[in-house]
């Protein structure tokens, strides 16, 4: 069908074939371009909203004390001594009878990219349900902790107010 077509008439179809990419392109290209202009509008409306943003010594104090406080973590024999203090004072804090405190081999972490997890075990440690909530609420205070692995407590049967505690908490080294 293209043989019997004349010279005149190929040259017509292949400027009509540019001609319809040209306006394929134009019609992509503004709208890509449509909301490349509303995202930059956003942007800058959101970077607005954040300056204009004005706290008072006392909010930046509260917002302060709502962030935790964390260590970057640091080799695994400079870290593991102060991690295992800080827990042992935050026990010590909440008056629980601690147990046996060990640390647990090394593992890797598949969130933590290059650093490992240390974790650190507190078995049979005694104390009430309260002292738990207490311990609970101020882990968090502990700048080396990046989070409890296991939470373990069991009631003893004659004595309904002690319990037993099982407690791994983890900390990232490098």
């Amino acid at each position: 069908m293209i043989r019997g077509l004349s010279a005149r008439d190929k040259r017509v179809l292949k400027i009509a074939a540019v001609c319809a990419l040209v306006i394929v392109g134009l019609v992509v290209l503004s709208d890509w371009l449509g909301r490349w202009w509303q995202l930059r509008g956003l942007l800058a409306e959101k970077r607005d909203n954040i300056e204009s943003v004005s706290l008072s010594e006392a909010d930046w104090a509260e917002l302060r004390k709502k962030v935790p406080v964390f260590e970057m973590p640091q080799r695994h024999e400079l870290q593991k001594y102060p991690f295992r203090e800080k827990l042992d004072e935050q026990l010590k804090k909440g008056d629980i009878k601690k147990g046996t405190l060990q640390f647990l081999p090394i593992g890797k972490s598949q969130y933590a990219g290059e650093y490992r997890l240390l974790s650190l075990q507190c078995r049979r440690a005694t104390c009430n349900f309260g002292q738990v909530l207490d311990l609970l609420s101020v882990l968090p205070e502990n700048p080396y902790m990046v989070g409890i692995e296991e939470l373990k407590f069991k009631c003893d049967p004659k004595k309904r107010n002690e319990f037993e505690l099982d407690l791994t908490v983890s900390t990232f080294v490098r």
